[in-house]
């Protein structure tokens, strides 16, 4: 083989191999930053409990200090995943990430639905519960449901770490906060249940928010659900007219809020089942 063909076939070999360790590198790096996400995870949720302020030094001792030029890579895989698992925002508490805390993505007080050792963020399968049921056409029957929990793995009659007994978590504790509605469907043969948003759903998050927080699952903006979306800004629209007549006649509060509440529920009756 002429000397100069081989030359070339060595640059190439060199090449290859090359792009062989970077890809070997990423996909590396890329594990260490699952493993070292799945610890800060733990430690996170045991600074929730005790309501803690966070440090990014104790973050980069839990992960150890040898990754510290991937840590950002891997504090936002936690990031994503105590929001996306536990309905738990990571939040900056001083400028330049060196200290945070950790809010939950609804105003929930958790009564009614804590663990046993500490309030542990059982709420976190509400968010995506709601909005399942809003890209529903704002009603799911219970089979549904657990279809939908069955692909984030949680089953029926199989008690999870954190979310306890999931049939009594869905079916007693939100419904008695009134997060979920539970109810016959009519006319349904034979018997089936559905479960609807509650009051208290309408009352502390918006069809707009849990757009939102399924845009951010997609890595896509609100708009792009265009169904869902005009009808999360016609609920925007409302309430802020409700907002506006309460501020300018205090005596109207309540019947403007009670007004506001059932053109709410009023929007499930026209509501197609197909997908604009």
């Amino acid at each position: 083989m002429p000397r100069g063909q081989k030359s070339k076939l060595r640059a190439r070999e060199k090449r290859r191999q090359a792009r062989g360790e970077t890809h070997g590198t990423e996909g590396a790096q890329a594990s260490v930053a699952v493993e070292k996400a799945n610890m800060l995870v733990q430690f996170l949720l045991d600074k929730y409990r005790t309501k803690e302020i966070i440090g990014k030094g104790e973050m980069l001792k839990v992960v150890n200090r040898r990754y510290k030029e991937h840590f950002p890579e891997i504090l936002k895989k936690t990031a994503d995943r105590m929001e996306l698992v536990f309905g738990l925002v990571l939040k900056e508490v001083r400028p330049r990430g060196q200290s945070y805390t950790i809010v939950s993505q609804l105003d929930i007080s958790n009564q009614g639905t804590q663990s046993s050792d500490g309030p542990l963020p059982r709420n976190g399968l509400l968010m995506p519960l709601l909005g399942m049921i809003f890209m529903n056409n704002n009603r799911a029957t219970e089979e549904e449901v657990w279809e939908f929990l069955n692909m984030v793995g949680v089953y029926d009659g199989k008690k999870h770490y954190i979310f306890g007994e999931p049939r009594k978590l869905i079916t007693e504790d939100f419904i008695k906060a009134e997060y979920l509605k539970y109810q016959l469907v009519p006319n349904s043969d034979p018997p089936c249940h559905e479960f609807l948003w509650g009051p208290r759903a309408y009352a502390e998050t918006s069809k707009m928010k849990v757009l939102e927080f399924l845009a951010k699952i997609n890595d896509t903006i609100p708009s792009a659900f265009s169904y869902h979306y005009e009808e999360a800004l016609r609920e925007e629209q409302e309430r802020a007219k409700t907002r506006v007549v309460a501020s300018a006649d205090p005596t109207v509060k309540a019947k403007a809020s009670a007004e506001a509440k059932a053109n709410s529920f009023s929007s499930f009756a026209w509501w197609s089942k197909e997908e604009a």
